[in-house]
């Protein structure tokens, strides 16, 4: 009894091998490259998971096939793990730290994932401030509060903003309000957009002002952006606008020009913007712009009467907590009000975000 017992198992022992046999000869991968173009359309074709599994077996089989490790890391921040992302990709990065494909895809799923915020709802509060000296003294400043939400499509925002002027000779002392809403949809992987619209019912706000910009995102940390700004005070106002960016490692930087429509015909400004990255949400910018079309929208409509300035700015952005993120600026312009009239102007700013629900 014992002899047929032991004949049996073994007898179930082979067959157990032998088709555990098949199934990794079925799985043993001969040709990476093809196995790579193959789970590369599957991917675009949607099957995620498939994809997924099948490009693991790849970086497995082949552990130092970079493409294969990169082709994954996509795959898993397409399906919104991005921390599994990120490590797939920074086990590449420490035995290949200059791969230009694999930081490319870092940043992509840095930019992701910080759309997909943990963060559901917040609140928000700022203060801005602009002023100058000359031809009259003149002291403009905005108190915000809002409100943003998370979506599925990306995140919006909404709010009130009260405006406050003081000048002298002429004399003004005026207080008024803006109501606006702003979003950031992402339209695919590779293209996402800013939309925004504002309405004061006040003498010195734009009565309209709307916005709309759209991002292609290229290979190798590339950018490119396309916009429109619209304010409507006692005439239409037209500036639009175009944008190259690149990611470098931990640095960021933005070539965009601008052209304002004006009556006598367009005149142009040119914006440089670098970024360092210390993690994922804290940077320091700097901006350095010339050209007679403000980069900042119209806050006032004596915004409109500017010739041309070169200007300096500085912005801080950190998260605090979890719960907590502030951003701080402030910038200074040498402008040119009238033709060879030049003044010193002076700006700045402070926001705060709070959490109150998380994901």
């Amino acid at each position: 009894m014992n002899k047929h017992c032991t004949i049996s198992f073994l007898s179930g022992l082979m067959l157990i091998l032998i088709f555990c046999s098949a199934d990794l000869y079925s799985q043993q991968i001969d040709d990476p490259e093809a196995e790579y173009m193959r789970v590369r359309t599957m991917a675009f074709d949607g099957n995620y998971s498939e994809a997924a599994a099948a490009a693991r077996r790849l970086v497995n089989t082949y552990p130092t096939y970079g493409d294969a490790r990169i082709l994954l890391g996509r795959i898993l921040a397409w399906q919104k793990d991005y921390s599994q992302a990120a490590a797939v990709i920074d086990t590449l990065l420490i035995y290949e730290p200059d791969n230009e494909d694999a930081l490319s895809v870092k940043r992509d799923i840095s930019l992701w994932s910080k759309e997909n915020t943990p963060v559901a709802t917040d609140i928000r509060a700022g203060y801005s401030f602009d002023t100058f000296d000359e031809p009259y003294s003149r002291f403009w400043q905005i108190f915000r509060l809002g409100a943003g939400h998370q979506f599925n499509w990306g995140p919006a925002a909404a709010g009130i903003n009260i405006g406050n002027l003081t000048a002298k000779d002429p004399d003004i002392n005026a207080t008024e309000l803006q109501f606006e809403a702003e979003a950031w949809p992402t339209l695919s992987n590779k293209n996402y957009a800013y939309l925004a619209y504002a309405f004061s019912p006040g003498s010195y706000f734009p009565k309209h002002r709307a916005a709309a910009e759209l991002w292609q995102i290229l290979p190798e940390g590339w950018a490119v952006s396309a916009g429109l700004n619209y304010y409507y005070f006692d005439r239409n106002i037209f500036i639009s606008s175009l944008s190259v960016e690149k990611y470098v490692k931990k640095y960021w930087f933005s070539l965009k020009g601008y052209v304002y429509f004006k009556d006598d015909g367009p005149t142009t400004s040119f914006y440089l913007n670098g970024r360092r990255y210390f993690n994922d949400t804290d940077y320091l910018q700097i901006t350095l712009g010339t050209g007679t079309a403000p980069d900042e929208p119209f806050d006032v409509q004596t915004d409109v009467e500017r010739f041309s300035a070169n200007s300096i700015r500085l912005a801080y952005f950190a998260a605090i907590s979890s719960k907590i993120r502030i951003r701080i600026g402030a910038g200074y312009s040498r402008e040119e009000y009238a033709e060879n009239m030049l003044r010193n102007r002076f700006e700045g700013n402070l926001n705060l975000i709070y959490a109150i629900k998380m994901k």
